[in-house]
């Protein structure tokens, strides 16, 4: 089996575990709405669910479920064909893609077992709060964000094997 495989089930593998673990452990120990401070005046755990996108988007509308349902399994279909055409030394990428597709299919999975996404990591500052998350979407975040630093480094790297022309 080529490394890319494995790294994709690895780490989407990982991520899955920790991000229905964590949620079910939310689930059973908190009731909805309530909170308590991990790093005061910064860090809360609150449950809420999200039956929409990020920041509540789309929460209301009659559509909303099948949308991130279809949403959700292009991107994982579309992932899946990312990974299979990157080269064996693409390693970054391939973990970069697979935390997206594992946060996809975390978050599917809640909206599949419970129509909704449950968020409990909560982020403010003086008041000011960022909307809660999960490790789902931290994770699709945290992929985003590598894959957007190794495909600047790699046009940088393309740049540095091309010889100037004269």
């Amino acid at each position: 089996m080529k490394l890319k495989y494995i790294i994709l089930a690895a780490v989407s593998a990982l991520v899955l575990v920790l991000d229905q673990v964590s949620k079910v452990y939310i689930d059973k120990t908190m009731t909805l709405h309530s909170s308590f401070s991990v790093i005061e005046g910064l860090f809360n755990i609150t449950y809420l669910r999200n039956k929409g996108a990020a920041f509540g988007i789309l929460a209301s509308s009659a559509y909303r479920l099948p949308f991130f349902l279809l949403v959700s399994t292009v991107a994982v279909v579309v992932i899946l064909i990312a990974v299979s055409k990157l080269r064996d030394d693409q390693k970054l990428n391939v973990a970069s893609l697979s935390l997206i597709f594992s946060g996809a299919l975390g978050n599917m999975i809640d909206r599949v077992r419970l129509g909704e996404v449950i968020d409990f990591l909560d982020v403010h500052w003086k008041g000011h709060h960022w909307p809660a998350f999960n490790i789902a979407d931290s994770a699709i975040c945290v992929g985003v964000f590598i894959l957007a630093i190794d495909m600047l480094l790699e046009e940088r790297r393309e740049k540095q094997k091309t010889p100037p022309a004269n």
